[in-house]
């Protein structure tokens, strides 16, 4: 991991993507140099915060800043770039008001100070706006598509124009309380998704739901939407805070941290005590990780107790099934304090030898494959239940019925993270696959483009200094043969150019070897997970 380790960022130029910009009132054209591939017919579409702040009253956390969509599109060569503000109702509110109006994840929104002292200690009882700040994450359901955040509510957009089509509030279909930002897409356009609930004796549980595909009547899937298996939580009344789930063609994988919601604080002291969501949080510093299987088809929840030590995960890379063992790639943090407690704004923004300091204490990044056996016999305590020959990872029955998990280390640089984890899922998806890619975090700053042989644990590397990359998406070539043949997609941003700061950055997949940049002539803030639409 030589090459990896040899940029810093004195210059400190990543804090100019976490700075409000203006949306766009058309399309500008972009600067194109190389050749852009001329099957790339298109948009590559991805969100992120885009206002960080409400008149003097700033947002404090990186998951805050008011939802900003992106959209390159491809033409003849051509490449234009849009983007505008997602009209929720918390930007519309923050808008209208001159003030941050609804709660988000890291800032609290304080009651209106020009009402009367009696409407406020009203206000504050009438319980908690949830945001729909959807600055995650972009999918179809059906023939629409949809920008997400991690609670109840989407918002459907058009991707054409990026208007602001209607807001959908999922409690009103099925039985969740919110539902992660990385839906897992079956080929047939089923989508599933995971998130709290709560289950049988008034405890609390994960459902997983689905949204059929497009409807032969035109109706509306999510009108479809239903609850397909329940995942019990390891405490009744604390679930584990989820940010996606691992799909097979047989099998529903979750795996369930010691990050926990202290679902009492959320419902009832938060409103009058002035907190917001990440003051919900805390570590269960005892329970270890929780790994959970159920099957798809018929659907049922597998009760065996699989554990292992203390992670965060964030990113499920894939998972797939093999000769009796389900085995699953995970970009992790080692130990149990919550990652998210790094990513304040305050943080990111410091100079560049503070960051490094903070990044010191945090949890340590490592990619890992977990294998599960499906096939367990009670006498067989003590020995490593796994067989597949090209993995070192174990799974030990244990004296009281547990099986300890001990993962195989697929990538591991001090404090340098392969997150925001993408293969070829059009091919791979849920198979026995070879390639990730990701965006490499150096002390949570991103600066470099990766790919990972998950077989050899071979890596390559795109980056140039003072570039911040984003998440890359990988688009197969139409004639392509191989798992790597065709090209990443990323959003780049160089701070320090004179005239023309962002660009979208197309790499071979193979070998991360330049193809071609489109430059345009405004900064681009970071942005979080998005999607090529053909």
């Amino acid at each position: 991991f030589e090459s990896i380790l040899l940029l810093e960022h004195p210059a400190g130029g990543y804090k100019k993507i976490f700075e409000t910009c203006e949306e766009l009132a058309e399309p500008i054209p972009a600067q194109v140099t190389g050749r852009i591939p001329s099957w790339l017919k298109g948009s590559l579409l991805r969100l992120g915060p885009g206002l960080f702040e409400v008149g003097s009253e700033p947002f404090y956390h990186l998951f805050d800043g008011q939802a900003l969509m992106h959209k390159f599109d491809f033409k003849n060569g051509q490449v234009t770039y849009y983007r505008k503000f997602i009209k929720t109702d918390a930007y519309v509110r923050a808008m209208t008001e001159k003030r941050i109006v609804i709660t988000e994840f890291g800032t609290f929104a304080y009651p209106d100070p020009c009402k009367n002292i009696f409407s406020r200690f009203f206000s504050y009882f009438k319980g908690v706006e949830v945001t729909d700040n959807c600055l995650v994450n972009v999918y179809p359901i059906g023939e629409d598509f949809y920008a997400c955040t991690e609670t109840n509510y989407i918002t459907k957009v058009n991707t054409e124009t990026l208007e602001t089509l209607k807001k959908v509030d999922l409690c009103n279909y099925v039985s969740i309380n919110g539902v992660t930002a990385h839906p897992q897409i079956d080929a047939d356009g089923t989508v599933y998704n995971i998130g709290n609930c709560m289950g049988k004796g008034a405890s609390l549980a994960y459902n997983i739901i689905s949204i059929p595909p497009a409807q032969k009547d035109k109706s509306d899937p999510i009108e479809k939407s239903k609850v397909v298996v329940q995942f019990p939580s390891s405490e009744r009344f604390k679930p584990s805070y989820v940010h996606s789930f691992g799909m097979t063609p047989n099998y529903f994988v979750f795996v369930e941290t010691p990050v926990k919601i202290n679902l009492l604080k959320f419902l009832g002291a938060w409103s009058i005590r002035g907190s917001n969501y990440m003051d919900c949080f805390e570590s269960n510093e005892t329970m270890g990780t929780w790994f959970h299987l159920a099957s798809r088809n018929p659907a049922g929840y597998i009760d065996y107790k699989f554990r292992g030590s203390a992670i965060n995960v964030f990113h499920h890379i894939n998972c797939y099934e093999d000769q009796g063992f389900v085995v699953v790639d995970l970009c992790t943090w080692k130990g149990f304090e919550f990652v998210y407690n790094y990513l304040y704004l305050a943080n990111l923004r410091e100079n560049w030898e503070e960051v490094k300091k903070a990044a010191m204490m945090a949890p340590q990044p490592e990619v890992r494959r977990y294998v599960f056996p499906l096939d367990i016999e009670k006498e067989e305590q003590g020995k490593n239940l796994i067989s597949l020959p090209y993995t070192t990872a174990t799974a030990v029955m244990r004296y009281d019925g547990t099986i300890w998990l001990e993962p195989e280390v697929l990538f591991s640089g001090p404090r340098q993270a392969f997150e925001f984890p993408q293969i070829n899922y059009k091919r791979f998806g849920g198979k026995n696959y070879s390639y990730a890619y990701g965006l490499g975090l150096n002390h949570f700053i991103p600066d470099r483009i990766c790919k990972l042989n998950v077989r050899t644990k071979e890596t390559w590397v795109w980056q140039e200094p003072d570039s911040y990359p984003s998440e890359p998406l990988f688009v197969q070539s139409p004639d392509g043969v191989d798992e790597d043949d065709g090209v990443l997609l990323t959003i780049v941003v160089n701070p320090g150019a004179a005239q023309r700061p962002g660009y979208l950055l197309i790499l071979n997949a193979k070998d991360l070897t330049e193809i071609a940049r489109a430059e345009v002539e405004v900064m681009i803030p970071v942005t979080f997970h998005g999607m090529y639409k053909p």
